[in-house]
This record gives structure tokens, C-alpha cells and sequence, in this order.
């Protein structure tokens, strides 16, 4: 019997999981999507709740004032931001304008999973490069690109490793492409970075570049999906021929423009992460368990074995405490596990101890 099929690539695409929100019991502390313990600004939910009142009226049909607002605070030009349902509506956009099939999309090995999904729905052919002990390597990058290469992917700082590369290499890697080749720098965690723009100067200066971010981490926006992207306004008109009309709630709008106004909210959120992912990352290195120097709102912890993680996760869940196993990115043997207040840090890092002395007693 005849049946609808779908487009080439489709079917290769694994259902994206996000971090487990469940565990047993009642006090259950969720560290497994990277978001901000300490949850929206008070002054956003103001917003979203005095903006629910015109939820019968059809928002701005391009989000001016937020792109206004962003604008202002990042010193950019509005009309060189698009806005998306998070950044993810961004990266799917920017494949369905500039890949198909018989084109390729690169992005790293320990790349986050949506630059796969993004390329096989455009019916491109995704292309995975080797990093240098979990740190993007510009020159694998450099190395995999072809006459098909249409994207390049790359997250700084990285999800789910937690690394980053500096502006130089970044550079490099922009100046070194064929022009033809987008390159994407996904600044989901570039807030996190001080002194770090997420690469707006690049997306400003070269006609290839285009700089994404998010509402979901920082400012704890993750509910209501707001993104952005930058880039020059070529860029960008293309990229307005697929976003669809309206895609921003008036709710979503007003929620994101008060949260990028208070600033003792993002400067409190920011202080405590940069002051207890140092203390994580001591205190499980202490009992033997490793990570990288974090750059983002995560740490990943790196365990002897996939056996061992595996374990370690399951004794977490029966402690209430989520956190995010990492096999579908090429780290079987590590755990990502978010920056959560101070009481879930010491928790989690007691929980692990424990586990640790179980195991070797």
C-alpha cells in the first residue's frame, strides 16, 4: 500500500532528548539542561504577566522592539538581528537557506546534536570533525571542508564539553573558510564569558558569519523560547524570507525585554555561577572525578569508564538528583551536570563522594 515519504534524511534523524526533568521522590533537584537556578527575573514575569492581557492581539510581526532593545545594550544594529523560537528556529533557518542535498554541514565532534538534525532536515549530509581532547580544532575543521561544504557549526563555548576556543582562532577559522561557506557561531553560553562578545564582531565585519544566542540560559527564559541571531543585513533579509510572521509572542517579547534590563538579576546569576562552578569542579576533583576549566553554566565530569557513569547516574537518580548522561556526543564516559544554587552543588558533590566510596569499598 502506498504511503506519504519523507524527504531524503529524514528518517536519519535520532528524536532529539532533552535533559530528564523526573526522578524519585520529592525533593528532586533537576542539573541536567543548563538552566538558571535561580530562574527568570522578577521583573520578567511581571512583564509576561501584564503582557497576558493582550494575548487576544497578534504580536509585532519582527519583534522591533526587542531587536531595538537588543541593540542597545550589545551596541549592534537592529536590522541586522532576526529573532527565533530560541536559537534553535535560528540554526534550522539558516540550513534551509544555504544547504541541500548533495551539500555538506560541518560541525565537532562533541557538537551540540540540533547542527545534525539541522542538516539532515535541509537534506544536506552532515559532516563530523575530530576536536583536540574535547576543545574545537580549527584545523580538523579546515581539513574536512570541500567544494560541498556549505556550513560550518561551531558552539563557544561548547555544549555539552563546556570548552571554548579564543577570538583568535575564531578568526582564523572565519578568514581561512572559502566565502561560499557560512560559518555559525553559536553563543548560547557566550554570556558566561567575561569580556566575550559571541562573536557579533565577526558576524558585523564578514559577509559569511552569523553570530546566534539565547534567552534560554542566563536570563531563564528557556519556557517561553526566545533566540536571535546577527549578521550582515544580506544575511539577514534571507534568512526573513523563511522566518514566519508573528514567530515571537507578545508574552515572549515582553518577558525578554524586561530580563535584558535587569541587570542585578544577570549580574547576581553570573557571580554565583562563576563562584560555585569553581567550587564544583574543586570538590569532585577532589574525589577523583575531572573536568575541563568551564567556560558556561556546566561542568562535565569525566568518570573512569562508561560503566562507571552509568552508575554514577543511576545512584544520582535514586538521590533525586538529574543530571545529563552524554553518549549520543561521543562522551560515554561523562556526565554534564549543570551549575545549579549552592545547596544543589554541595548535594550533588556529596551524592558523588558517595557513590565513589561505595564503589571502592
Amino acid at each position: 500500500m502506498n504511503k506519504p515519504v519523507p524527504q531524503p534524511g529524514i528518517m536519519e534523524i535520532d528524536l532529539y532528548v532533552g535533559g530528564a526533568s523526573g526522578a524519585p521522590g520529592s525533593n528532586v533537584v533537576k542539573l541536567s539542561s543548563n538552566e538558571n537556578p535561580f530562574g527568570p527575573s522578577e521583573a520578567a514575569v511581571k512583564a509576561a504577566g501584564v503582557a497576558a492581557h493582550q494575548m487576544h492581539r497578534y504580536p509585532e510581526i519582527d519583534g522591533y522592539s526587542l531587536r531595538a532593545a537588543l541593540a542597545d545594550k550589545y551596541g549592534l544594529e537592529a536590522d541586522k538581528i532576526i529573532l527565533g523560537v530560541g536559537s534553535d528556529e535560528i540554526l534550522q533557518m539558516i540550513c534551509n537557506a544555504y544547504a541541500g542535498p548533495g551539500d555538506e554541514v560541518i560541525y565537532t565532534q562533541h557538537g551540540f546534536a540540533m547542527y545534525r538534525i539541522c542538516a539532515l532536515g535541509a537534506g544536506a549530509t552532515p559532516v563530523e570533525v575530530p576536536e583536540c581532547d574535547r576543545v574545537t580544532d580549527v584545523d580538523a575543521i579546515l581539513a574536512a571542508v570541500t567544494d560541498a561544504t556549505r556550513i560550518v557549526f561551531i558552539a563557544n563555548p561548547n555544549n555539552p564539553t563546556s570548552t571554548m576556543i579564543g577570538l583568535a582562532e575564531v578568526t582564523r577559522l572565519a578568514d581561512s573558510l572559502p566565502p561560499h561557506v557560512v560559518l555559525v557561531l553559536d553563543g548560547a553560553y557566550a554570556e558566561f564569558v567575561e569580556e566575550y562578545d559571541g562573536g557579533a564582531e565577526l558576524a558585523r565585519t564578514r559577509p559569511n558569519v552569523i553570530m546566534t544566542r539565547t534567552f534560554s540560559k542566563l536570563y531563564g527564559l528557556g519556557g517561553l523560547r526566545v533566540g536571535w541571531g546577527y549578521a550582515q543585513r544580506d544575511v539577514i533579509d534571507v534568512l526573513n524570507r523563511l522566518r514566519a510572521p508573528f514567530n515571537i509572542s507578545t508574552i515572549a517579547l515582553e518577558a525578554a525585554k524586561a530580563a535584558l534590563a535587569d541587570t542585578a538579576h544577570i549580574d547576581k546569576s553570573l557571580a554565583e555561577n562563576a563562584r560555585l562552578r569553581v567550587w564544583l569542579s574543586e570538590a569532585l576533583a577532589a574525589i577523583g572525578v575531572q573536568s575541563d576549566a568551564s567556560m558556561t553554566n556546566f561542568i562535565l565530569a569525566r568518570f573512569h569508564d562508561q560503566e562507571e557513569a552509568e552508575a554514577c547516574n543511576d545512584y544520582l537518580k535514586s538521590q533525586g538528583l538529574i543530571v545529563r548522561p552524554v553518549a549520543s556526543y561521543n562522551l560515554p564516559h561523562c556526565l554534564r551536570i549543570t551549575v545549579g544554587d549552592e545547596p544543589s552543588c554541595r548535594r550533588v558533590a556529596h551524592a558523588i563522594g558517595a557513590f565513589k566510596a561505595g564503589a571502592r569499598a
